[in-house]
């Protein structure tokens, strides 16, 4: 069977794309013909027209990412199933969408799309529990229902090792440690976690990589620094892959 990886966050914006990039071109590196990244739900699109002018299709920028990044080129409703314009979270530009994600439809086009693949990096939306669809589609009902459906149920389902991204900013031990804490009580493995500094002013930036390094049970695979024009090629050089504990 093929190697596959689910990457989440402490939060929005940190860095999952950059560490999803990165790692799909160090497993490359270490063997992996046939690598390609999958953004079950993407936020936030643009059209494209089509060459012929007459047709086109939703792309997010994270996206296209993945693909330039991997190896292996698949059709659009396998490395990313939801493509919803609005920038907003997933269960709202669903709905604005007129889409119900399905986690048996995310869950099976993954096996799917691991049939044909030496290496998949499933990139998650947002933070850990990000809702992805609430079927009752009501501010009242119980967060905790059956129908409420959140991006740790997807993880839940695939039982991929996680591999965490802690933006470091002021408040990212909280979030990271609930993360951590949200991900292990699920029996879910953490197998690694980056470190990629998106605040360049954040005070104690070596203390706090320093609690991290203490209180979260993987190895840091990585700690970059403010560098927003690095690309996947030279974030991957800096990449502890695989882990010791992978290896």
């Amino acid at each position: 069977m093929s190697l596959a990886y689910f990457v989440t966050g402490t939060d929005t914006g940190v860095g999952k794309t950059r560490v999803s990039t990165a790692l799909l071109r160090a497993l490359h590196r270490a063997g992996h013909a046939r690598v390609v990244g999958m953004k079950p739900v993407a936020a936030g699109c643009e059209w494209v027209e089509a060459e012929d002018g007459r047709s086109g299709h939703w792309l997010n920028e994270d996206v296209a990412a993945l693909r330039a990044a991997g190896t292996l080129a698949v059709p659009s409703q396998f490395d990313n199933p939801y493509a919803l314009p609005d920038p907003v979270s997933p269960h709202i530009a669903a709905r604005r969408a007129g889409e119900c994600i399905d986690l048996d439809h995310l869950e099976s086009t993954f096996h799917a799309l691991r049939q044909h693949a030496d290496a998949v990096v499933v990139e998650g939306a947002g933070g850990f529990i990000v809702p992805l669809h609430d079927r009752d589609d009501d501010a009242s009902a119980d967060r905790d229902g059956p129908g409420w459906v959140t991006s740790a149920d997807l993880a839940v389902r695939l039982r991929l090792p996680v591999i965490l991204v802690v933006g470091l900013r002021l408040g990212c031990l909280n979030h990271a440690l609930l993360t951590q804490e949200a991900v292990l009580s699920r029996g879910l493995a953490l197998a690694g976690w980056v470190a990629n500094l998106i605040d360049p002013d954040m005070p104690e930036q070596d203390a706090n990589v320093a609690t991290l390094r203490r209180r979260l049970q993987a190895p840091m695979l990585a700690r970059w620094g403010w560098t927003p024009a690095a690309s996947a090629d030279d974030l991957a050089d800096s990449l502890g892959w695989p882990p010791q504990s992978l290896r």
